[in-house]
């Protein structure tokens, strides 16, 4: 079966794309107007966003309506039946001017949006539309944003360790190629910028390519982080869609599938490496409430939806890789209070491989990356996947942190001087892996002045397994800070 998609939104534009059910376009063929076409309904309410239509037949759920007035298209998603004449449809764009008695009608499909390999480098909103300036993305070929996940007997586990050059991550929560990642931290931690740099070493160091969803972005961070991806070089490689603040709830709810579907093009059609960064999910989860509220549910645990934990999942179970190409994915957990019980965050949560908590502690301390390494982990930290050495420096590293934090209160009461001298060479070697562990970014180079680096995990393992023996219980712990290896000289 065939049926027509939307027609694109530049009016000058006179045709509208066959599709096939797969999603694929198959022939262009003329179109007439709307006016002489019949609308399937009107509209019979508007509140705010969410629009009630009138209709003579129901269009399916996730359904992509279009009206049209002085020039300009308005798209809604259906979302829900409430008779056998009305449903509920959230808009896609801003309502102002929407009104009673508008003539809706019907694309015929859930919304599409086009894909190409030209779409590397580019900035684009969710219905695949340039933000950059340049022109349109030029294709015959549109993907569903609503695309079941690939088939359980298609997909591939998580595969080997992903270095990514930032030597907290890789020694104490390292990433795994095809794996999901959770940047979890409340404001002004710094889950941003380290984004940023995963998306620079993916670049850089892998050769991959990455997939930005800017998910209820306001438009300053949009601005500045699309000119720090080009000014660290790693743009050519970098696509990213955003849904931004000001937008409706039913653009920042879908953006994230919209960029997902661009993530499984590259993954099934030019065999990437892809790495998928969203910031933030939880606006994500905002949008949902948003909408489900505006349709009439009552709300459940603190307020969220009670669709929450389905939302949540079907997002997360279509982040799969293939014998294609592996999707590994990123995603910045904005942490309400810094409550790691909230809801939304252990919807989450259950669907992660490695945690990645960055703490607000640490960022007072001046600990940059400010992760949090006693509650940062992985579930595949075992000594069969890591290997014995990597998994006993670790663990070596751990305990001699988590003994520092269980020694914090008699140091502040009592000082060190009632320490042992076990406890108190601990302590000063916990002090100075804590500062070993910071680290200068590439993307913050222009604002700090200190060149990045990317560390090696090999001469990571090295460096730890030294400051464990004791070997540099000599330096003072400013030696150890903002530096790559111990061997170079600080910058």
């Amino acid at each position: 079966m065939l049926y027509y998609s939307k027609k694109e939104q530049n009016i000058d534009l006179p045709s509208c794309r066959l599709i096939d059910q797969t999603g694929r376009t198959v022939s262009e063929t003329p179109t007439t107007n709307n006016n002489n076409r019949k609308p399937i309904g009107a509209i019979a309410e508007v509140h705010g966003p969410v629009a009630v239509i009138a209709c003579d037949t129901l269009p399916p759920l996730r359904q992509a309506l279009r009206a049209d007035l002085d020039h300009e298209t308005y798209l809604f998603e259906v979302h829900q039946h409430i008779d056998e004449r009305h449903i509920r449809a959230i808009t896609l764009h801003r309502s102002t001017g929407l009104s009673r008695g508008m003539a809706v009608y019907d694309t015929g499909a859930p919304l599409h949006i086009p894909v190409t390999p030209e779409c590397l480098g580019r900035l684009l909103n969710i219905f695949g539309e340039p933000l950059d300036g340049k022109g349109s993305l030029v294709t015959r070929d549109f993907h569903n944003i609503h695309s079941p996940p690939l088939p359980l007997q298609e997909t591939v586990g998580i595969g080997e360790v992903l270095p990514t050059g930032i030597k907290v991550i890789d020694l104490l929560c390292p990433f795994f190629k095809g794996g999901k990642i959770g940047l979890f931290g409340g404001a002004g931690v710094g889950k941003t910028v380290l984004i940023m740099e995963f998306m620079h070493a993916v670049a850089i160091l892998h050769k991959g390519v990455s997939v930005f969803a800017g998910v209820g972005e306001r438009i300053r961070e949009g601005h500045e982080l699309w000119h720090e991806i080009r000014k660290a070089g790693v743009l050519p490689q970098t696509m990213m869609i955003f849904g931004q603040m000001d937008e409706s709830p039913g653009v920042r709810f879908r953006v994230g599938l919209s960029a997902l579907t661009y993530a499984e093009y590259l993954r099934d059609a030019l065999h990437k490496e892809v790495l998928f960064v969203m910031d933030n999910i939880f606006r994500f989860v905002q949008a949902g409430s948003e909408v489900s509220i505006l349709l009439g549910r009552m709300p459940a645990t603190v307020g969220y939806q009670p669709t929450l934990t389905t939302e949540v999942a079907e997002m997360q179970e279509r982040i799969l890789s293939s014998p294609e190409g592996a999707v590994t994915s990123v995603q910045a957990v904005y942490v309400p209070a810094d409550d790691m019980t909230d809801p939304a965050v252990g919807a989450i949560l259950s669907h992660l491989d490695t945690t990645v908590i960055l703490s607000r502690s640490q960022a007072g301390k001046g600990i940059y990356p400010a992760v949090d390494p006693l509650r940062s982990g992985s579930a595949l930290m075992d000594r069969h996947t890591l290997g014995v050495r990597h998994y006993a420096v670790a663990e070596g590293v751990r305990e001699h942190l988590a003994r520092y934090e269980e020694l914090m209160d008699i140091i502040t009461m009592l000082g060190m001087e009632e320490l042992s001298d076990q406890d108190r060479k601990i302590v000063m070697r916990a002090r100075k892996l804590q500062r070993y562990l910071t680290q200068p970014f590439w993307t913050t180079t222009s604002h700090t002045g200190i060149q990045g680096v990317s560390v090696l995990l090999e001469d990571t393992l090295a460096d730890c397994e030294a400051f464990l023996v004791g070997r540099y219980d000599e330096l003072t712990e400013d030696r150890c800070y903002m530096r790559g290896t111990m061997e170079e000289p600080k910058p």
